[in-house]
């Protein structure tokens, strides 16, 4: 039987299937409150094994892109819950994921047109949010400037984290996934080319560089327990100004390390190629899988064949897809069937309503015939 098709036992929970629904943002909720339409989105999907929710923001201040449903409000708990009993009602198992975007960001999405916030003053060079433009309509705008978080406002955004996870396991989630990946603030930590500091969270020493995310993994964990906890990361990745560095490896190894020691419910890596970044290198998987052997997923540009050998080698637990489940609901049927994938239209992936979201049909029995690799 395949690998990728069978059950998989993580922690406590036993998922159908060894294929996880990847994050991915959606822009479909001008109010932030998530509705029926989530709800119905999420539970066409349910047949994953493990659906991650788009980044959901911790805060005001989080927000990097307009119209995303976030986790800090009642009603965002309340209408988070339509969506987590829909999905539970198809037997699907759910995360959220948590955000804060950090310096990727613009004024026109910040609470009263404030700066951004992030480890640094530093702007990050040729990246862009999804904020208002100038003539007033949604769309991609230059990042704006900055302002490097004060030490004490650094432990206000932990504290937020944690009331997210908190919020996350009232409204009804399976657990959390805190957005470590992708140069969002977490990683604006990690990064000692980004990370200027010259406090306990400096970026030009490893404790300090990690502090940031092992105090909020510790936090979040003090809340909801390790069991409800993971965490994406996305080593080598080079995303809204994320420059390689030399300490990389040493970085994401004592990460793994650290991890591993508190149990949590899976660490999840972003490989970037598939976005045009660096890709991760084989050498360094095998090397955070030795260190790091709790539940690991992979995400990024997988096809079933190399979800299938990297299963079969043992480098990882579970494959996640991103795209091919925006316009394949059904992305498990086909993927056991060999039926071929559906396109997605793009230009309908931010913003709007059901169209290009939740009307992208099932695969039709009587074109079974057709084969095609996943």
């Amino acid at each position: 039987m395949s690998k990728l098709l069978s059950p998989f036992t993580m922690g406590s929970r036993h998922l159908a299937n060894r294929i996880a629904m990847a994050p991915m943002t959606r822009s479909r909720n001008p109010d932030g409150i998530p509705g029926d339409l989530n709800a119905l989105y999420y539970s066409q999907r349910a047949d994953a094994g493990l659906i991650v929710t788009e980044g959901t923001p911790i805060s005001p201040s989080g927000e990097g892109f307009l119209f995303i449903p976030g986790l800090y409000t009642p009603q965002q708990v309340a209408g988070w819950r339509k969506v987590t009993e829909a999905v539970h009602a198809r037997g699907g198992a759910i995360f959220t994921q948590l955000w804060h975007v950090g310096r990727v960001s613009h004024v026109s999405n910040q609470p009263d047109g404030i700066q951004p916030v992030s480890s640094t003053g530093q702007i990050a060079r040729n990246s862009q949010a999804w904020g208002m433009t100038p003539d007033g309509t949604p769309g991609a705008v230059d990042v704006s400037k900055p302002r490097a978080l004060t030490t004490g406002e650094i432990y206000g955004v932990i504290a937020d984290f944690a009331d997210a996870a908190a919020n996350a396991i009232k409204a009804g989630f399976d657990g959390i996934e805190l957005h470590g990946a992708n140069g969002y603030l977490i990683e604006q930590f990690l990064n000692p080319t980004v990370n200027d500091r010259t406090d306990e969270f400096r970026g030009d020493t490893l404790e300090g560089r990690t502090r940031f995310v092992l105090e909020t993994v510790d936090a979040v964990i003090a809340r909801i327990g390790a069991a409800h906890t993971a965490i994406r990361l996305s080593p080598y990745g080079g995303l809204f100004d994320m420059a390689i560095y030399p300490e990389i490896e040493e970085t994401y190894l004592h990460l793994a390390d650290e991890l591993g020691r508190r149990n949590l419910a899976y660490v999840h890596l972003m490989d970037q190629k598939s976005r045009g970044s660096s890709a991760l290198p084989p050498a360094f998987l095998a090397q955070f899988r030795t260190r790091y052997t709790g539940t690991l997923i992979l995400a990024g540009g997988l096809t079933r064949a190399r979800a299938e050998q990297l299963l079969d080698d043992g480098l990882i637990d579970i494959a996640a897809f991103g795209e091919p489940f925006i316009a394949n609901p059904d992305l498990v049927d086909r993927l056991k069937n060999d039926w071929p994938l559906a396109p997605a239209n793009r230009a309908l992936h931010y913003g709007g309503g059901a169209e290009g979201y939740t009307d992208y049909p099932t695969y039709a029995p009587a074109y079974a015939g057709e084969r095609a690799s996943a």
